[in-house]
């Protein structure tokens, strides 16, 4: 313990102070009690780190990529990986996370649910890596009328599932929902109990190569899902600087991997149960939008703004959002890096 932490005690009876020590007191300054209030502020528990919540997905693995790179002060900042969405949202609505990487949609059923969250930042936008894979035998969406589609509910996939549907004049209740989470979206499909199943890269290409097919992606719908850093209000406030460097640390880790990939894919590769080789192909059909793309989507009245929009829109049409989101003050891009 600091020794101004443990003062000695002094258990005589408690007396007046006499006139001596009544003028010595009043002739105490400031300047002699800063070296006090310095040790005092010492001994103040330091603040636990702040936690970020992920699922493993090509686009939320720069964070983990700084962490791997020592980008990241473990007394600062950590990382907690959750094996679904819906668990990330359950820990930010409990407190037990100050911040995490989830998709817009995601974000948005937060705020209208009562959690506010802010996005700090845009991870990726997805042009081709959300996907919904089918069985040979279904060439068409139109096929899986009456057939077990597997989708994590109350995440991305059902947003990708209404688009699909809406696209090619389905409804909802002509197909059979079944609750999977993204992480196992492969094994569910592989064990035979799904005609189709919702799922993103790496699990897209994995089906793909084991004969399975594309009915639908995301990049029919542009700028419909969009992955985003986002934090609680109250954390924005009270702990700017371990934001600060949380971004700093996320946009230095995707400038050390657009740099030298051959350094950083076999710093990927475990988490994302690829080969260090096909770290790249994890990454297609995402867009990574660089700091200074930030900046600009961020703005006000910019891309992301426009995109909250039209995906709110579509979110009521599809029953998706429980009522509407102010979204005005959705972003705070206060904390990006400087350029």
């Amino acid at each position: 313990m600091h020794p101004a932490c443990s003062p000695a005690v002094d258990l005589s009876p408690a007396r007046p102070p006499s006139d001596g020590r009544r003028r010595l007191l009043k002739g105490v300054s400031w300047l002699t009690l800063a070296p006090l209030a310095a040790s005092l502020a010492a001994c103040r528990a330091p603040q636990p780190p702040l936690r970020v919540g992920s699922i493993v997905f090509p686009g939320y693995e720069f964070l983990f990529l700084a962490r791997e790179l020592g980008l990241l002060d473990a007394g600062e900042l950590r990382l907690v990986e959750m094996t679904s969405s819906v668990d990330v949202l359950r820990a930010l609505a409990v407190g037990q996370l100050e911040a995490a990487q989830l998709t817009l949609d995601e974000m948005l059923s937060a705020n209208a649910e009562g959690l506010p969250l802010k996005v700090i930042a845009v991870l990726d936008i997805s042009a081709g890596a959300d996907v919904v894979v089918a069985r040979a035998a279904i060439r068409r969406p139109e096929d899986l009328r009456g057939k077990r589609v597997g989708v994590e509910q109350g995440a991305t996939g059902a947003v990708l599932l209404g688009a699909m549907l809406q696209a090619h004049g389905l409804r909802a209740d002509e197909i059979s929902k079944q609750p999977i989470s993204l992480n196992t979206s492969a094994e569910a499909f592989d064990q035979d109990r799904l005609d189709a199943v919702v799922t993103a890269e790496p699990w897209a290409s994995l089906l793909e190569a084991k004969g399975a097919h594309r009915l639908f992606d995301s990049s029919a719908t542009p700028g419909l899902i969009v992955d985003v850093l986002v934090a609680r209000p109250a954390t924005l406030q009270a702990r700017p600087q371990a934001v600060q460097a949380l971004l700093s640390a996320l946009f230095r880790a995707q400038d050390h991997h657009r740099r030298a990939p051959d350094v950083t894919a076999p710093l990927m590769a475990p988490r994302l149960q690829v080969r260090p080789d096909e770290v790249a192909a994890a990454f297609r059909g995402l867009d990574v939008p660089d700091l200074r793309h930030n900046r600009e989507m961020l703005q006000p009245g910019g891309l992301l703004l426009q995109g909250a929009e039209h995906l709110q829109a579509f979110m009521l049409e599809q029953r998706l959002l429980r009522r509407t989101v102010p979204l005005a003050d959705l972003v705070d891009a206060r904390f990006l890096p400087q350029p």
